[in-house]
């Protein structure tokens, strides 16, 4: 993801739209399932989003349109990213693979090519 700088403190939703290239609808839609993504909202009721809020739309972006994860796969994968845990879009749905079950496939994966190199050199 790009890093921009923005130079205001507060964004409309239609200046958030045009940033982001997002329609306005979308955005609202996204606050309804994303709990991260929650503009204040000024004296007359509109939306005012912060700097933070507009990477975090980026962010959401990036995981649903150019990833292929779901709106939940993109939620949950939010959600474990402070975590340190790694995500990745599998059948557009976002999946958690911890450290653990890494660490199992490289030792199995690591087998079967020690097993294979033994065929090959006739070490067998």
């Amino acid at each position: 993801m790009k890093d921009f700088e923005f130079k205001k403190l507060y964004y409309s939703i239609s200046e958030v739209s045009r940033i982001t290239g997002l329609e306005q609808h979308v955005l609202r839609y996204w606050e309804s399932q994303f709990p991260e993504l929650n503009p204040a909202k000024n004296r007359a009721g509109n939306r005012i989003y912060t700097n933070k809020d507009i990477s975090l739309v980026f962010e959401i972006k990036k995981l649903v349109r150019e990833e292929g994860f779901t709106i939940e796969g993109a939620r949950k994968a939010l959600s474990t990213k402070p975590n340190g845990t790694h995500v990745q879009p599998s059948n557009g749905e976002g999946q958690e693979e911890s450290s653990d079950e890494l660490k199992k496939t490289l030792i199995e994966a690591r087998g079967f090519l020690e097993e294979l190199v033994q065929k090959l050199t006739g070490d067998a």
